[in-house]
């Protein structure tokens, strides 16, 4: 299997036996049961759909009847989220096989993907990492954290699409590539990375083999 869906726990540090300090990021990583598989002849692509993080009953009862509706179908309990995997054989894979994070082993190298921290409404000193407009000496008494002109004069007397300006900062998909597995505890369904991933504690991840 090329991934699983994770958890973000937060971040820790592992020291090696030379007394080398790494930093991690703890992330719970499945169980993942298989709630759907997508084939060549039934879909025109192979995939496999993964579950994660099982709904309490109050939440479970709120599902609508088409999300309640797959479950029962499955006969099984409703997870709080779902994600496809493309992989070379589903063939391989059956639906309500359950996976776990001994489909990774140490020293592989992974990409993990989520949505970062929002931080709303910024402006361009904080979102474009500007210098703000002169400064105090130059006789700007208001303009000290302002972005400046933004167009030009007659022509093409309009802003261009893609101004960088203030607005909505963060809560975007990010990819961190290239991250190495430093330990794998199969009882706990924990996995230690080394260095940071994208999002807050308890956000979910989603963890691909390279």
């Amino acid at each position: 299997m090329s991934g699983l869906i994770g958890k973000k726990l937060g971040m820790s540090a592992v020291y090696t036996k030379d007394g080398v300090r790494i930093p991690v990021t703890v992330i719970q990583a499945g169980p993942c049961p298989v709630t759907a598989v997508r084939t060549l002849e039934n879909n025109g692509y192979q995939a496999v759909q993964l579950g994660f993080e099982e709904l309490p009953e109050n939440r479970a009862k709120k599902l609508n009847k088409p999300e309640s509706g797959f479950f029962n179908k499955l006969n099984t309990k409703a997870v709080r989220v779902l994600k496809e995997f493309r992989v070379s054989s589903a063939g391989e894979y059956s639906v309500g096989q359950v996976l776990d994070v001994s489909v990774f082993k140490e020293g592989d190298k992974i990409k993990v993907s989520g949505k970062s921290k929002g931080k709303g409404f910024q402006g361009v000193m904080v979102r474009h990492n500007f210098g703000g407009v002169g400064g105090t000496t130059h006789g700007q008494s208001d303009r000290l954290r302002a972005p400046g002109s933004i167009g030009a004069s007659s022509y093409p007397s309009r802003v261009f699409k893609g101004q960088r300006m203030a607005g909505r900062t963060g809560h975007d998909n990010v990819t961190v590539r290239n991250l190495q597995v430093v330990q794998v505890m199969p009882e706990t369904n924990l996995i230690l990375v080394k260095g940071a991933i994208p999002g807050a504690v308890n956000s979910i991840v989603k963890l691909i083999k390279q």
